[in-house]
């Protein structure tokens, strides 16, 4: 992976959740729990019809609260303080990762699908706060949900960043078909690589590829 691929990147875009910790922590799983859980007590069903909602949101709108929105009119607001207030005790600094981020040049920036107050506590955890220049939660998007253009719009018209010159590193393949449509050079951070044309690269470990980028 030549460096010279990232020489014109001026804003390095993160994403949270399994991207700047690894998915061994399992934190979604925490969230998932709590989301089936919200979606019983918002509109009445039950546990299963529950799970399946929530995957069937995913699916169509992008995340379980943009399909509660969207069909039942659930204010966001309640949901993301509720749905993420897990436990973090799984997630250990990166005293390594927290280096090579810091040597990173231009802006540094997250942008989560959860909420701003929490990727706050989950970088705290991980010894990544006060590193990056700006935290955006699906909130700063008027709740639209990567991976919608309008969420990535939102976002990036927000911090005024030029995508062109923006590299994008997601766990998600879906969440960067836009940033590559927009001129991003993307980073697809998982255990397994997969062939998709809108990815530029793949790594199971975002530590050891940022090191290589800043050596």
């Amino acid at each position: 992976m030549p460096k010279s691929l990232f020489s014109h990147v001026a804003t390095w875009v993160f994403d949270l959740d399994n991207t700047l910790y690894p998915p061994q922590a399992r934190l979604f799983d925490q969230i998932e729990v709590k989301m089936t859980q919200y979606v019983m007590d918002s509109i009445g069903v039950d546990r299963a019809e529950a799970d399946r909602l929530r995957k069937h949101y995913w699916r169509e709108y992008g995340t379980t609260l943009a399909g509660l929105m969207q069909e039942h009119g659930v204010d966001p607001a309640p949901y993301l303080t509720d749905v993420h207030e897990i436990s973090l005790h799984a997630l250990e600094p990166d005293a390594d990762l927290r280096r090579s981020i810091s040597a990173l040049p231009g802006r540094k920036i997250v942008y989560t699908n959860g909420s701003a107050p929490y990727a706050g506590r989950v970088l705290k955890a991980r010894g990544l706060d006060e590193i990056f220049d700006a935290v955006y939660g699906v909130e700063h998007a008027d709740f639209h949900p990567k991976p919608r253009p309008e969420a990535f719009q939102r976002i990036f018209e927000r911090d005024g960043l030029d995508p062109r010159n923006g590299a994008m590193f997601e766990d998600d393949p879906r969440n960067l078909k836009v940033p590559h449509a927009l001129g991003m050079r993307t980073v697809h951070v998982a255990p397994e690589a997969q062939e998709i044309d809108y990815i530029h690269h793949h790594t199971p470990n975002l530590g050891d590829f940022i090191a290589k980028l800043v050596d």
